[in-house]
């Protein structure tokens, strides 16, 4: 029986919304041998991720792991840990993760009050805490960094309304971990989760999450068990804290290059990635004026990792999504499109971490140019 060839997929350069280009360093990481999710050099390796975790989310928290699963899984374990079923939680929408925030929500049984914003708009705090005034809620959640939209949102006013309200605050922190400052404790964010695949620069299949020491206590003081058993910070504390008891099969590899990726980081200083991310981010929007793209959010409130441009008037519908594919085929260069009511209407255009750089801006604006041309 013949035998099945390893895939070889293109090359590309990856400029969507996610997943972003590997380091080699990363990539060899990735390649080491295989240990057991118990193995004392592992539990090593894990202890580090854990502490260089905290250092990134800018927290002192215990509970702060590198969960199994997507960043749609650290947002699931977040808010069905927090929420019980009648539960009032206010959710602020100003994007496609927003809303699935609100979905998530709805299937742990709580009482939904949504606030939402136009796309490529910041949620207004007064809205929000207006909202959380007359809710007066359990949980309030929100993303830092929405990701369909290209817009960073404030976060101080929000959280600070929340615990005055007495709620716990949710962060959506899958584009910015890595590629924007985040401070959990600061401004006072009790569970955070986060994406590998983005400013970190790993491969999808990792959610860097954290929980404080209140939410781990709301967690304890539950009157019904939290509904999915994979998820439950509780039982998933026996393996990620000092006892070690086991729980799952840890993705040993992916937590091997997670801890090259941080290492990595902290190598380069944070302050210099952000003023990388930042200048990348200032020169696309720069180079792609001059062919016609217009950003969608308003400078002091536009993500520097993730640039949402509307495309230019004179395309027919349908167009740009050919050019993007053109981009794709002829360049090996992947952009992103609209999502929900902005189909058709922009690309987004992701500088992520390793992708945080002046010759990926070129490598796309030549490409255009010609194509454009």
């Amino acid at each position: 029986m013949a035998g099945v060839s390893t895939a070889a997929p293109p090359r590309r350069l990856l400029l969507g919304p996610g997943p972003s280009n590997v380091h080699p360093r990363v990539r060899r990481a990735l390649a080491q041998p295989m240990l057991g999710h118990l193995d004392p050099v592992f539990l090593s390796v894990l202890d580090g991720v854990q502490a260089g975790l905290r250092r990134l989310f800018g927290t002192q928290n215990r509970m702060t792991l590198p969960l199994s699963g997507t960043g749609s899984a650290g947002m699931e374990a977040c808010l069905v840990n927090l929420l019980e079923p009648g539960d009032p939680v206010v959710i602020g929408v100003a994007g496609v993760f927003g809303e699935r925030m609100c979905e998530v929500a709805r299937r742990a049984g709580a009482r939904l009050t949504r606030v939402d914003a136009e796309p490529g708009t910041i949620l207004e705090g007064d809205a929000m805490a207006e909202a959380i005034a007359c809710t007066r809620p359990r949980l309030v959640a929100f993303v830092h960094a929405e990701t369909s939209t290209g817009v960073a949102q404030p976060v101080e006013a929000i959280a600070r309304a929340a615990r005055d309200a007495g709620a716990l605050v949710v962060l959506d922190c899958v584009t910015s971990l890595g590629g924007l400052a985040v401070e959990l404790d600061a401004w006072g964010i009790d569970a955070a989760y986060s994406a590998t695949q983005k400013c970190l620069s790993c491969p999808p299949g990792l959610s860097p999450a954290s929980f404080s020491e209140a939410a781990v206590a709301r967690v304890r003081a539950r009157r019904v068990p939290v509904q999915s058993w994979y998820l439950d910070i509780h039982l998933l504390g026996g393996y990620f804290g000092s006892e070690r008891v086991y729980h799952h099969t840890a993705p040993i590899s992916m937590i091997l290059g997670l801890a090259e990726a941080l290492a990595m980081i902290e190598e380069e200083g944070m302050q210099a990635r952000i003023e990388r991310h930042h200048g990348a981010g200032e020169a696309l929007v720069e180079g792609l004026h001059g062919l016609g793209f217009r950003p969608l959010v308003e400078a002091r409130h536009r993500l520097p990792m993730l640039t949402s441009l509307r495309v230019p008037a004179r395309f027919a519908p349908g167009e740009e999504a050919g050019l993007r594919r053109r981009l794709l085929d002829r360049y090996g260069i992947e952009v992103g499109g609209g999502l929900g009511r902005l189909a058709g209407q922009i690309w987004r255009i992701g500088l992520m971490g390793e992708n945080a750089r002046l010759t990926s801006v070129e490598s796309l604006l030549s490409a255009l140019r010609r194509e454009l041309a």
